[in-house]
């Protein structure tokens, strides 16, 4: 159950700037409209790393997909959220396909949605390869066809929580808690 996890999206048009929404999305969410946001990257100061909410116990993740703004937010005390979205359909990514993508075999977009919420919960993002977090049903075994799901991610102690989420419509939603428990990095 995705209890700890409150999920929010707003349409981006052409003429909004798409963190402009998604930071509105989350004060929004969280009730007070003068927090600061941001999401320096700890490796190089651009704006593409881990949000971080000044002054309030939540942790956030942002994904943009097919003119939309997702917002994930959790307590802050239940670990550290991570959301991904994308198109259930999409010309080009459907005409080369995911093959390859992570691992050798064949993938779905559920699939890449699933790896990088959980990546993004981990918060070193795709600086972990992707091909090698292992996605299985909560129970441990390889049947991943029900709505949560673990996500093994190499470096942590123990696996991640996730759940794919209804969102927008034409959107792959799905996103991923990280305990905070301390990772082996």
């Amino acid at each position: 159950m995705s209890e700890p996890i409150r999920l929010g999206w707003a349409p981006v048009t052409d003429r909004d700037h798409r963190r402009e929404v998604a930071w509105r999305l989350v004060r929004e969410l969280i009730g007070q409209p003068g927090i600061r946001i941001s999401n320096r990257c700890p490796r190089c100061g651009a704006d593409h790393g881990p949000v971080e909410v000044e002054g309030v116990a939540v942790t956030a993740s942002v994904s943009y997909a097919a003119g939309w703004a997702v917002v994930a937010l959790a307590p802050a005390a239940a670990g550290t959220v991570g959301v991904d979205a994308e198109p259930e359909v999409d010309l080009r990514r459907d005409r080369t396909g995911l093959t390859g993508v992570l691992g050798a075999g064949p993938a779905t977009t559920r699939d890449w949605v699933r790896v990088e919420a959980a990546l993004k919960a981990d918060r070193r993002g795709l600086r972990v390869e992707p091909a090698l977090v292992h996605v299985t049903g909560t129970d441990g075994s390889d049947d991943t066809t029900g709505a949560s799901w673990r996500a093994r991610v190499p470096g942590r102690a123990h696996p991640l929580l996730g759940w794919d989420l209804d969102g927008p419509p034409g959107v792959l939603v799905s996103a991923a808690l990280a305990s905070l428990e301390p990772a082996d990095r």
